[in-house]
Parts: structure tokens; C-alpha cells; sequence
């Protein structure tokens, strides 16, 4: 085909790029329908998951766009690839309409475990696995762990600045130490002025990563705002993508330092859990930049940040193996671990798209539903929830004769 034939029918790569991505998403949600439509109303979430597996395995060129390259094509291939989502969960929402109040559903967000299976099936397409089929059962299994009556479901929406409480966000979620300031003097060292180049590179970065795309920046914007020449960047790193890499890998250090930092303070998993959660979302809060970077351009840089962000899931896993001595009973498969990850992620990813200075802290609740409730159940993750903010909300605002109490100490 020649390239007028292409411009007859598309303005440009994007065009088409996108023209396709939609094609796509029409021929998912059409079997996503008719799935759903032929299943009990209250199983509407395994279903749609189950129909989305089994259309992965049945076109994996086009379920790899869809999942993973769509992801790094910038930021009308976010929007469309969020909307899908969102068509789909609206798919779920209208059977969870039919479902009496007593019957048990999943109180997960539908979009939030849809784009979590998105991640999860995007690698395992990247390198033609077999038997995609196979994950359908544990998914099924994954989600009943979150069971509970239609009428009592509490995280079953997104809410991107606040929890299903409507409580803002809690002061003492907020426990990382921010990144390190820039400094500038001709008193440093040859070391340390080496060092601030590198990090005001880094932060330019980051910043214009937030601002334009990963796409859209250039050397030439990174060295404008970091305020160093070409040959400055070339001295430190390879190319963008380099640089890119680098604001990824400080981005993941430190918000592990913080997390794991956190996690052996508790007494019991639940308390670490908490902790980690706290620490975790204190730190991204507080570092919007790296986290735009972290959970939104990554994809966009090249296979091996994507590798990163992907070894990072199976990394997170380790604070959730403590789960399975909690209850006995409850042993939810072993993929659980990965898509309670993935949806922490797609949580994350939501939010920071949805405003330049993400509120994740307020969405602590939800994190830590979606991670103790398949190893204690939903009444009980529930329970511990409220009983660890209400301990957070005494600590901002002590009672006051504790203040008087303190002072007169």
C-alpha cells in the first residue's frame, strides 16, 4: 500500500494507532457483553475477567496492544485504553444493578481489577505463554476472596482524592522523607557538584515527564530546565531513555526503602501491612514527580523499564507471603499475590493520571482492603481498617486532656 492509500484513511501514526486500539476494545467488549449476559448477574466480575483471558488467548497480537504497547503510546493511547476499562466496568455495574441486596458480589472496583489484569496478562503475552485458559480459576478464586453483601460493598468505586468514607487523608500516612533538595554553589566539591548536575538532570526529567510525556520531552527541554548544557547530560548519561531509566530506579529505591522500612515496625502482619501502606503512599504523595514517572511514563520508555516495572510486582509479593499464616482456612491461590499487586498499581496509575498531585494517602483504605481481605476475609479486613484509622485520626487530633495532659508533662 502506498503511503497516499494511508493519509486517504489516517492523519498520521497516532491516528491509526488509536483507530486500531478501538477496533480492539469494540470486538472485547461485544464477548465481554455477551458473557455476562448468559451469567448469573452477581458473578458479572469473573466473568468479565474470565472473557477477557480467553480473548487474550484467542488474539494475543491484538490483547498485547490493548494490555501493554498501548500503554507506552502516549497520552491519548492512555485515555482510550482507561476508557475501554471504564465501558467495560459500566458492563458490570449494569448486571450488579439486577443482583438482589443480600447476594454476595465482590466489593472490588471493577475498573481497578480490569486494568490489574491488563498487567498481569501483558507480560505473559510478551513472551507467548501457552494456556492462558489456565489463569481463569485462580482469578475466579482471587476475586471471591473480596465477597460480600451487594448492599454492604464499601471499595467498589474509584474514588481518586478520598476514601468510600469520604475522610480526607490521614497526616500520619505521610512518613518518607522527601527527595533531596537542589543545591547549587561553587563551594562544593568537584564530586558534589557532579552529583547535583545528575539529580537536577534527574528532576528535570521527572518534571517535564509530568508536564508534556515522556514522548514529547527532548534533551534540549531537560538541559533548559536543569540548567546545564548538552554536553553536561552526555557526561552522565547515554541518551533520554537513559535518563529516564535512572529517575525509574531512583523512584523504586526509595519508595521500597520507605516501605520496607515501615513494614517491620508493626507487631502483627495486619499492623506491618498498615505501616508499609502508610509509608507507601506517604512517599508518592510527597514525590508526585516520581511517581508520574514510576506509574504512568514508564511503559512509554522502552522494554526495560517495562522489565522493571514488572520484576517490581513479584518484588511487592514479598510483604504479602505472611498472609497465608493469618488463617488457615483461607488460602487464596498463588496469582492472587501478583493481582493484588497489579491492582495496588493500576490504583496508583488512576490517580496519578488524574491530577498532577496525586492524593494515594487517601486511598490507603483501599490498598489495604485489597490486600489483607483475601488472606482475612472482607468482615475482618474491614474491621482492622477502621480500628487503624481510628488510631490515626487520635493521633492527628488527641482527646484534650491528652494535650494537657502532654504539655503539663
Amino acid at each position: 500500500m502506498s503511503r497516499p492509500t494511508f493519509y486517504e484513511y489516517f492523519s498520521d501514526k497516532e491516528d491509526c494507532f488509536l483507530a486500531s486500539l478501538r477496533a480492539i476494545q469494540e470486538r472485547l467488549e461485544s464477548g465481554v457483553r455477551r458473557s455476562i449476559q448468559e451469567a448469573p448477574p452477581q458473578h458479572a466480575v469473573r466473568t468479565t475477567l474470565a472473557a477477557i483471558v480467553e480473548f487474550a488467548g484467542a488474539h494475543p497480537a491484538e490483547a498485547l496492544l490493548l494490555t501493554s504497547q498501548a500503554m507506552g503510546a502516549g497520552r491519548s493511547a492512555l485515555d482510550a485504553r482507561d476508557a475501554g476499562i471504564v465501558e467495560l466496568e459500566h458492563l458490570i455495574e449494569a448486571a450488579h444493578a439486577c443482583v438482589p441486596p443480600t447476594a454476595t458480589i465482590p466489593d472490588l472496583c471493577p475498573q481497578i481489577a480490569i486494568g490489574a489484569l491488563y498487567r498481569l496478562l501483558a507480560p505473559r503475552l510478551r513472551r507467548g505463554e501457552p494456556g492462558l485458559n489456565r489463569t481463569i480459576d485462580d482469578l475466579a478464586a482471587w476475586t471471591e476472596c473480596y465477597g460480600c453483601a451487594a448492599a454492604q460493598r464499601r471499595w467498589h468505586r474509584f474514588i481518586p482524592t478520598g476514601d468510600a468514607t469520604g475522610r480526607p487523608p490521614s497526616a500520619s500516612g505521610t512518613t518518607s522523607t522527601p527527595m533531596p533538595q537542589l543545591r547549587s554553589s561553587r563551594s562544593l566539591s568537584r564530586e558534589e557538584r557532579t552529583a547535583n548536575r545528575r539529580l537536577r538532570i534527574l528532576y528535570a526529567a521527572a518534571q517535564l515527564a509530568e508536564q508534556k510525556g515522556y514522548n514529547a520531552t527532548t534533551i534540549a527541554d531537560i538541559t533548559r530546565l536543569a540548567g546545564v548544557d548538552g554536553r553536561t547530560f552526555y557526561d552522565a548519561f547515554a541518551d533520554k531513555q537513559d535518563a529516564f531509566m535512572a529517575v525509574h530506579e531512583l523512584g523504586v529505591q526509595q519508595v521500597m526503602s520507605a516501605t520496607a522500612g515501615a513494614f517491620f515496625t508493626g507487631t502483627s502482619w495486619p499492623d506491618r501491612m498498615w505501616a508499609a501502606g502508610s509509608a507507601f503512599t506517604g512517599f508518592l504523595e510527597s514525590n508526585p514527580m516520581i511517581a508520574h514517572v514510576g506509574f504512568v511514563e514508564t511503559y512509554a520508555v522502552g522494554p526495560g523499564a517495562v522489565q522493571r516495572v514488572e520484576d517490581s510486582h513479584v518484588t511487592f509479593t514479598i510483604f504479602l507471603q505472611e498472609g497465608y499464616q493469618q488463617d488457615r482456612a483461607r488460602r487464596p491461590p498463588r496469582l492472587a499475590l501478583e493481582a493484588i499487586v497489579t491492582s495496588v498499581f493500576e490504583l496508583i496509575y488512576r490517580d496519578a493520571r488524574n491530577s498532577s498531585q496525586p492524593r494515594v494517602s487517601g486511598m490507603l483504605g483501599a490498598m489495604l482492603f485489597l490486600t489483607l481481605a483475601p488472606f482475612l476475609g472482607s468482615q475482618e479486613a474491614n474491621r482492622v481498617i477502621d480500628s487503624k484509622r481510628a488510631g490515626d485520626c487520635r493521633q492527628v487530633a488527641p482527646p484534650r486532656d491528652a494535650r494537657t495532659s502532654a504539655g503539663s508533662g
